[in-house]
């Protein structure tokens, strides 16, 4: 699929109706022909013992526009199990000890969200400096599974998903950005979309953009894309994205973004476009999609709506 229509419109306005319809058109809808499973199928990884609502706002926003979502998140006791299937009905919730199998057949995957992160793990080793005796003790998914600290489990697990599936759709967000090493992207054969708020990018990559100049940070986010083999689409009042050969700047939406989840939001509507379509038009869309119904929104309710308002109404901006 080709995105050379936008070419020439680098800076997308929510407020401009034709630029979205035009960015809408380019995606893959269902053929009326077509049967269940083959518009896409996607995992969502993630959730812990103190965040479960992250996770599960990527996986429901994911169930408007692909056919199956399923959902994994880390060990947990039979009554909090029980409690997530009764919350997401929209979805299959997976064993974590198959979670691989899904991994394999699942056309895209998000990695990240209420995942729990950490400074430094128990093992007091820090993340980007481990031993190889370590690394060996957590080499197998049988491995990582016996692992209790959940922070040291994020690690791993996202290790281990990059070396073993090369070629997968992944999307990156919250607790595996902030738990990964930046030169694990250049191991995938296929460009990942990592959804990093500027904190997350300066803690990643080493390098500061907080309080650069929109021009610059739009250099630096190029670079940095093209560097490490990736599509960026970096969160603030205005996106930026890039693949490290096109940029696209987002502006839209409103203060009622400022709530948490939307970041969630954000990155499990970038995952269930990813399913079928090109990664840099995934992440244009997610952004521009999601400020648009915050426009939306604010028409009828100001500041004063929730994540499942925002949930509900983005699929109206694809009408």
């Amino acid at each position: 699929m080709s995105f050379d229509i936008l070419d020439k419109n680098m800076y997308i306005k929510t407020s401009d109706n034709k630029i979205i319809k035009t960015i809408v058109s380019k995606i893959n809808t269902p053929k009326f022909n077509s049967h269940k499973g083959q518009n896409g199928r996607v995992l969502v990884i993630g959730g812990s013992s103190l965040f479960h609502s992250a996770s599960l706002w990527a996986a429901e926003v994911a169930s408007h526009f692909v056919d199956i979502v399923h959902y994994s998140s880390t060990k947990e006791n039979e009554e909090v199990f029980l409690s997530l299937k009764k919350k997401f009905r929209n979805g299959i919730i997976v064993p974590q000890k198959h979670l691989t199998d899904y991994v394999r057949e699942d056309d895209a995957v998000l990695v990240g969200p209420g995942m729990v992160r950490a400074r430094s793990l128990t093992f007091n080793v820090k993340p980007r400096t481990r031993t190889s005796s370590v690394q060996g003790r957590r080499s197998t998914f049988s491995d990582i599974l016996k692992i209790t600290n959940e922070a040291e489990y994020t690690y791993f697990l996202t290790k281990y998903l990059i070396e073993n599936f090369p070629n997968k759709k992944f999307v990156f967000d919250a607790g595996a950005l902030q738990m990964m090493d930046k030169d694990w992207l250049r191991n995938l054969k296929t460009p990942a979309i990592i959804t990093p708020h500027q904190g997350e990018f300066e803690d990643l990559f080493k390098m500061p953009i907080k309080d650069k100049k929109l021009e610059e940070k739009v250099k630096i986010v190029q670079e940095t894309a093209e560097k490490y083999k990736t599509v960026i689409l970096l969160k603030a009042v205005v996106d930026i994205i890039s693949d490290g050969r096109k940029n696209y700047v987002v502006e839209g939406g409103n203060a009622g973004l400022t709530k948490g989840g939307t970041g969630d939001v954000l990155a499990g509507l970038a995952l269930s476009f990813y399913a079928k379509n090109e990664p840099l038009l995934s992440a244009v869309l997610a952004s521009s999609v999601l400020k648009k119904a915050a426009d939306g929104l604010f028409l009828k309710k100001g500041y004063w709506y929730n994540i499942f308002d925002l949930i509900e109404k983005i699929p109206e901006v694809l009408i």
